[in-house]
């Protein structure tokens, strides 16, 4: 039995695959080893959470697109937080992930504010500077 789960953040969206095998952890496609380290530690948070009776013998693949690497790394946190959850369909393991952090399993939905018209070009709230003298 394989579970899809997927995980946004920002524009970045992730999509996580659990099933049975042999504990291994790939994203997109490449083994955790050759990520950064920082990268790495944020897609392992929810496999350190969860312990390693749950996670060592599933094989977890990760695919992201869009945004940066660090969107990308949180969106695959919250894909693999997901699909665990999902899998073992325990709520004590969902319970743990919303006690450390509750954008392990919900979307932040904060997104860019539009940029208005007839004021400058370099944000939304930015306006022309205006002279007295």
């Amino acid at each position: 039995m394989a579970v899809h789960k997927s995980g946004k953040r920002k524009t970045a969206k992730a999509r996580a695959t659990v099933k049975e095998g042999s504990g291994t952890l790939r994203f997109n496609s490449r083994p955790l080893d050759v990520l950064e380290d920082s990268t790495r530690r944020m897609i392992e948070e929810p496999l350190r959470i969860a312990g390693e009776e749950i996670y060592s013998d599933l094989q977890i693949s990760v695919d992201a697109e869009g945004g940066g690497k660090n969107g990308q790394a949180e969106a695959a946190r919250m894909a693999v937080a997901r699909a665990l959850v999902e899998y073992t369909d325990d709520d004590e393991l969902k319970n743990e992930f919303l006690d450390y952090d509750r954008h392990m399993l919900v979307e932040d939905a904060r997104r860019t504010e539009t940029r208005k018209p007839s004021q400058s070009s370099k944000g939304a709230r930015h306006k022309q500077q205006k002279s007295y003298r």
